[in-house]
C-alpha cells in the first residue's frame, strides 16, 4: 500500500490511481459520445435513399430527435439504480441497453426497427449520465475533480469524433457493429475498478470504504487518509439523517417514525424535504438553466442533420470527410459561431436553401462555414454542469428534464429553418447563447478545490449566490463604498 521505502505515495501516484479508477468510466463515455452522434451518420444515408431502408423528411425530423425524447426514461431510473446497486455495478449494467441497441441497428430490417434501436441508444444514454458523473465526483479529490471531470468530457468528445470517423469509412450498419465493441470493453474494465467510498459508507461498510479510499489515494496506508476518511464519515452521517427529524430538532437515531410510514407518504416527504430545499434546488435550477441555454445556443438542434447542413451551407470539403471558465468561454464562443453562421447564411445563401432538401443546396463552395462549424463543435461544452450536482435523485431528474429540452430543441430545428431560413435560425441560437453566457457569468459559482460537503453547504447558505470573479468583486466593492457613503448622510 505504500512505496518500497515506507514513505507516503507520491502526488503523481495519487493522481494516477484516480485516473486509473476512471478508466472504465472513460470508455463508457466514449460509447455515450458515439451514441449521441451516430444518428448524424445514419440520417443522410437513409433519408430518401434510392434502395434499402429509406425515411422521409418528416421521419428524419423524428429520427434525429427521438433519442432525446427517450433519454428521460433512462434518467428517471438512473438515480435509484445507482443508489441501490452502487456506482460500480451501475457502470456495468448501464451498458446493456447500448449492446442491444447496436445489434438492433446493425440488423435493422425496416423503419420501426431502426427507430427502436435509436430509442434504445437514448434510453441507455439517459441511464449512463448520473452514474458516470457521480462516480468521478466521489472517487476524486477536490483538487483534481475539475481536471477529471474535464477529462471525461474529452472522452465523450472522442466518442463523438469516432462516430463521425466510423460513419465516413464504413457503411452505417458496419459502423454500428464496430461501435458494439465499446460497451463490451467497458463492461470488462468495470470489473477492475473500485466502488466509491461514499456509497460503501452509505451502506454501513466502513472497512471496505476505507480500503477503497486507500486504493484511490495511491494505495496509501489507512492512517495517511484518516483525515479525509473522517470527513467522508461525517458527511455520510449528515446525509443519512432523517431530514424531517433534523429540521424538527429531534434525535437522528434510525429507524424513526417517518421510516414506518407508507411508501407514497415517504416519497412525498422525501421530495419535499430533500429536493425542495435550497441546497438541492439552487444547483438544480442553475444546471437546468445552463442546459436550456446550451441546447438553444445552436449546435445541439442541428446535430442530427449536420451532414446535410454542411452541404446546405456550401462547405468546400466533404461533409463526412478550468470548470466555470470553460462553460462561459464555450457558451460565448458557441454563440459567436452561430452568429457568424447566421451572417454567412443571410449574405450568401438564397432563401430557397433548406438543409432538409438536398436539391436546394448551392453549387458554390466556401471555406468560411467549414471554419465556423469546426469552431462550433470545438466550443460545444455539454457535460460540464453535471459536476454541480451530487445527489442521485436530483441528478437523475436533471438529466430527464434536460433531455426533454434537447428533444424540443432538436425537433423544432426543422420548423425554425422552414420559417426563418438558416440565417434567422442561427441568429436565434446566437441570442440564446449570449443571454445564457450573461446569466451564468453572474450566477455560476466556482467549485474547484471544494469538497462535496463544502459545495452543498454553499448552496444551503441564506445569501444570494453570485460568482467569485474579479469584475463582479470590483463592482461589489464600488457598490459597498457607495452604500457606506450614503449611510454617512
Amino acid at each position: 500500500m505504500t512505496n518500497g521505502n515506507g514513505s507516503s505515495p507520491s502526488r503523481a501516484k495519487v493522481i494516477t490511481s484516480q485516473v486509473y479508477a476512471c478508466l472504465a468510466l472513460n470508455f463508457l463515455l466514449v460509447g455515450l459520445g458515439m451514441s449521441i452522434n451516430f444518428v448524424t451518420m445514419v440520417l443522410p444515408a437513409v433519408m430518401d435513399a434510392p434502395k434499402g431502408l429509406s425515411i422521409t423528411m418528416e421521419q428524419a425530423s423524428w429520427f434525429g430527435s427521438i433519442a432525446f425524447l427517450c433519454q428521460p426514461l433512462g434518467s428517471i431510473f438512473s438515480g435509484p439504480l445507482m443508489d441501490y446497486f452502487g456506482r460500480k455495478k451501475s457502470l456495468f449494467l448501464v451498458n446493456i441497453p447500448h449492446v442491444i441497441a447496436w445489434l438492433l441497428i446493425y440488423y435493422a430490417w425496416d423503419v420501426p426497427s431502426l427507430f427502436i434501436g435509436n430509442a434504445l441508444l437514448g434510453i441507455g444514454t439517459g441511464i449512463m449520465e448520473a452514474p458516470a458523473i457521480t462516480y468521478v465526483g466521489e472517487v476524486s479529490e477536490p483538487s483534481v475533480r475539475g481536471f477529471l471531470t474535464t477529462l471525461t468530457n474529452g472522452f465523450t468528445s472522442t466518442g463523438m469524433f469516432m462516430a463521425y470517423l466510423l460513419g465516413s469509412v464504413l457503411p452505417w450498419r458496419y459502423a454500428a457493429l464496430a461501435a458494439l465493441s465499446i460497451p463490451v470493453i467497458t463492461m470488462v474494465l468495470v470489473l477492475f475498478v473500485p466502488e466509491t467510498p461514499v456509497w460503501l459508507l452509505s451502506k454501513g461498510r466502513q472497512k471496505e470504504a476505507l480500503r477503497s479510499l486507500c486504493r484511490l489515494r495511491g494505495w496509501a496506508k489507512p492512517e495517511e487518509v484518516k483525515e479525509e476518511f473522517d470527513q467522508l464519515v461525517t458527511y455520510n452521517d449528515i446525509i443519512q439523517q432523517c431530514v424531517i427529524c433534523a429540521k424538527e430538532g429531534k434525535s437522528d437515531i434510525r429507524p424513526c417514525e417517518h421510516d414506518r410510514t407508507n411508501l407514497l407518504r415517504k416519497s412525498v416527504m422525501k421530495f419535499k424535504h430533500v429536493f425542495l430545499v435550497k441546497e438541492t434546488l439552487r444547483p438544480f435550477i442553475l444546471v437546468m438553466a445552463y442546459f436550456f441555454f446550451h441546447a438553444m445556443s445552436g449546435f445541439l438542434p442541428i446535430r442530427p442533420n449536420m451532414v446535410n447542413l454542411c452541404g446546405a451551407l456550401g462547405m468546400k470539403y466533404d461533409s463526412k470527410a478550468i470548470v466555470r471558465k470553460l462553460i462561459l468561454g464555450a457558451l460565448f464562443a458557441t454563440s459567436c459561431c452561430t452568429l457568424g453562421l447566421s451572417i454567412y447564411a443571410g449574405t450568401n445563401l438564397p432563401l430557397s436553401v433548406f438543409s432538409y432538401e438536398v436539391n436546394t443546396f448551392p453549387e458554390a463552395k466556401s471555406f468560411t462555414p467549414v471554419l465556423l462549424f469546426m469552431l462550433l463543435v470545438c466550443f460545444n461544452s455539454l457535460g460540464i454542469p453535471w459536476v454541480v450536482l451530487s445527489r442521485g435523485v436530483a441528478t437523475g431528474l436533471a438529466a430527464a428534464l434536460s433531455y426533454v429540452i434537447f428533444f424540443l430543441s432538436s425537433k423544432t430545428n426543422y420548423n425554425l429553418e422552414a420559417s426563418m431560413h438558416l440565417s434567422g435560425t442561427f441568429a436565434l441560437y446566437s441570442a440564446f447563447g449570449l443571454v445564457g453566457t450573461i446569466y451564468l457569468y453572474f450566477f455560476m459559482p466556482e467549485t474547484e478545490s471544494k469538497s462535496l460537503e463544502e459545495i452543498e453547504a454553499f448552496y444551503k447558505g441564506g445569501r444570494k449566490i453570485f460568482a467569485d470573479d474579479f469584475l463582479i468583486n470590483s463592482f461589489r466593492k464600488k457598490l459597498g463604498t457607495s452604500n457606506e457613503r450614503a449611510n454617512l448622510y
